[in-house]
């Protein structure tokens, strides 16, 4: 029998960046941070911390910042989820390398790292496993991406080391189509690399910093997807993936019509599903409404008799009005429409009842877009 790997017996901990404000997702983050905003009805913290407990890690370490106290009151100590979390919080933002040093006396082992606002599909064993075969300081997973300006760039040889990394680079300086993914497997000796007290970028100064002193760094190719659900359109096109089965989540499984149903939730008969389509828990929807394709109907919504959802994300305790349509259209918590149309192409930050000519009253936090 082999011996058990080092993620197999339970002793690998994952660290969480989770301070940043989420300021390209506005205004979806300004009452909650970003790791929070749902993904198919759950936390997107909750949905990579799912992918992790499936490859057997449940010790977790979350650095927070901004509306910290959201992370905390939903997560707890972790035991409900069958993980053990702990928390560090940072009084002002320390960037990604500042918060890896600010929580390195939790680890004095391999360690995993991730960046809280992405999503991937990886095998996160065999990311450790890679790592150790490289005996590397620091190993870091990427993706292949069309555009690269956008992101850093790694350059890496073919025995799978790092030969250079770019930030945002220009198209003239683009060497490598491969990016950082936002996940990274650290050895507690690169923390001694690390400044205190300072902010740091690790992806603009520690990598470079270790390559410079002849650290070993490698490269992990074997991500099978990816996003950076960093804008309103990253988060549609996530959940679209999702539901076009592009990107797989723990415990999602749409039946052979493309529905997912949540318990003690009213479907009118009259009313008309097309799939692909999740519904949660708890929610009503009224006769010859018209839900889907590509919705995502939160808890405890109420849609009304002859309204109609389709390529739109709504979150808990929606209320949309009869006769009210909506394409295209992500609406957060307690959005409510008392009847009419929203234009698809429209972005709505304030409180808003819709009347069928179009005038605008009151206050609700609603933002759309093209899903």
């Amino acid at each position: 029998m082999e011996t058990p790997t080092y993620v197999e017996r339970g002793k690998m901990k994952a660290l969480f960046l989770a301070g940043g404000m989420g300021t390209r997702l506005r205004p979806l983050t300004d009452k909650i941070p970003k790791p929070m905003v749902p993904i198919m009805n759950k936390p997107l913290l909750e949905r990579s911390m799912e992918n992790l407990k499936k490859c057997g890690i449940n010790q977790i370490v979350i650095s927070t910042c901004y509306k910290s106290q959201y992370i905390e009151k939903y997560f707890g100590d972790g035991s409900k989820f069958g993980l053990k979390i702990e928390y560090i919080r940072e009084d002002t933002p320390l960037g990604t390398g500042g918060a890896i040093k600010n929580t390195g006396h939790l680890f004095d082992d391999t360690f995993l790292v991730f960046n809280a606002d992405i999503l991937c599909n990886m095998d996160f064993m065999e990311l450790v496993k890679f790592h150790k075969s490289k005996l590397a300081a620091v190993t870091i997973a990427v993706t292949r991406v069309s555009n690269p300006s956008a992101y850093g760039v790694i350059e890496y040889d073919k025995n799978g080391y790092a030969l250079s990394f770019t930030e945002k680079p220009k198209a003239d300086e683009i060497k490598s189509d491969y990016i950082n993914a936002g996940v990274y497997v650290l050895e507690p000796e690169v923390l001694g690399e690390i400044p205190n007290d300072r902010p740091v970028s690790v992806e603009r100064e520690i990598f470079p910093l270790l390559l410079r002193k002849g650290h070993k760094v490698a490269v992990y190719n074997g991500c099978s997807y990816w996003m950076d659900i960093g804008t309103p359109e990253k988060y549609l096109q996530t959940h679209e993936d999702i539901m076009a089965g592009d990107c797989r989540l723990s415990g999602v499984r749409f039946n052979s019509l493309g529905v997912i149903k949540g318990s003690q939730s009213a479907i009118n008969i009259t009313a008309v599903i097309t799939g692909p389509v999740y519904i949660g828990d708890r929610v009503k929807i009224g006769a010859y409404a018209k839900v889907g394709p590509n919705a995502v109907i939160g808890d405890d919504v109420r849609i009304h008799a002859g309204g109609s959802v389709s390529n739109s994300i709504l979150w808990n305790n929606a209320d949309i009005g009869s006769l009210a349509e909506m394409d295209g259209m992500v609406a957060a918590s307690n959005f409510k429409i008392q009847c009419g149309t929203i234009p698809h192409d429209n972005t709505l930050t304030s409180k808003i009842n819709i009347k069928s000519d179009g005038k605008a009253l009151g206050k609700e936090l609603m933002l759309g877009a093209r899903l």
